[in-house]
């Protein structure tokens, strides 16, 4: 568990790093400020809004965007039941094999297996979204400078372009998107999503929750990181306090 941490948490730092770096010189607007449950050093995820964002991504990103590093197993982390999970696998179609007879053959997803990808190959996305290649979302959050505040603003920052702005053929203006310009259409609207708990479907609240989730995908490990960085620290002030006292103890019998 130690180890998985870490690299997590050292996977996310470069990643970070590197995107940042990217988008330094950026023309786009700063994200919009939001505050995040899972923010600072003791914040957890939302269970209820990363739930009903797993909903928003199996609704409307699945068709174009994968999470190739989420198996259906993770998904008892968010608070899903066994049966849950296996309701949601089981809607998927897995590649398997070979069977005996040495061909390959398609099953029903399990718990042990990983979310399928939307196309066969990188030409295949490509060919079914005007030559552009929609990202997976695995890392997404941890891939951009911005992090769930520039999802959020690039979800819900789409609008008509000014009139000095022309638009290339199959691409929107989104002003949070480098140079404004975006192949992905506006993918959430208010009422894009139904929420059987009664949550109230604005867009503003289906970004968020997707985003929330998002979050959760890129760093499943993070509640798990922060609790372990609390006994550091606590077992770093234990340690303080008794050297300390070590200390002035040696030192009185010398004086």
């Amino acid at each position: 568990m130690l180890r998985s941490v870490l690299i997590a948490a050292l996977a996310a730092l470069f990643v970070s790093s590197v995107s940042a770096g990217a988008l330094a010189s950026s023309n786009a607007e700063h994200p919009k400020e939001l505050k995040w449950s899972h923010g600072g050093p003791f914040g957890t995820f939302d269970r209820a809004s990363v739930q009903r964002g797993l909903h928003v991504y199996r609704e409307t990103c699945s068709g174009c965007h994968g999470l190739k590093y989420i198996a259906f197993r993770n998904l008892l982390e968010i608070g899903l039941s066994e049966d849950q999970a296996k309701i949601i696998a089981a809607e998927y179609t897995v590649k398997d094999g070979p069977n005996d007879e040495g061909e390959m053959f398609e099953r029903p997803g399990k718990l042990f297996d990983y979310m399928p990808a939307p196309f066969a190959n990188d030409k295949a996305a490509r060919a079914s979204n005007n030559g552009a290649l929609p990202p997976d979302l695995s890392l997404i959050v941890k891939a951009r400078k911005g992090g769930e505040n520039y999802i959020y603003s690039i979800l819900t920052g789409y609008m008509e372009p000014p009139a000095d702005v022309t638009l290339a053929e199959g691409m929107a203006y989104n002003p949070y998107f480098p140079n404004h310009q975006i192949a992905m259409a506006p993918p959430i609207d208010d009422q894009t999503v139904e929420y059987v708990d009664g949550t109230e479907n604005s867009k503003e609240q289906i970004a968020r929750d997707v985003v929330s989730f998002l979050a959760w995908t890129a760093e499943p490990t993070l509640e798990a990181r922060k609790r372990l960085g609390v006994k550091v620290m606590l077992y770093l002030f234990v340690l303080t306090l008794v050297l300390y006292g070590v200390k002035r103890k040696v030192w009185a019998k010398m004086h």
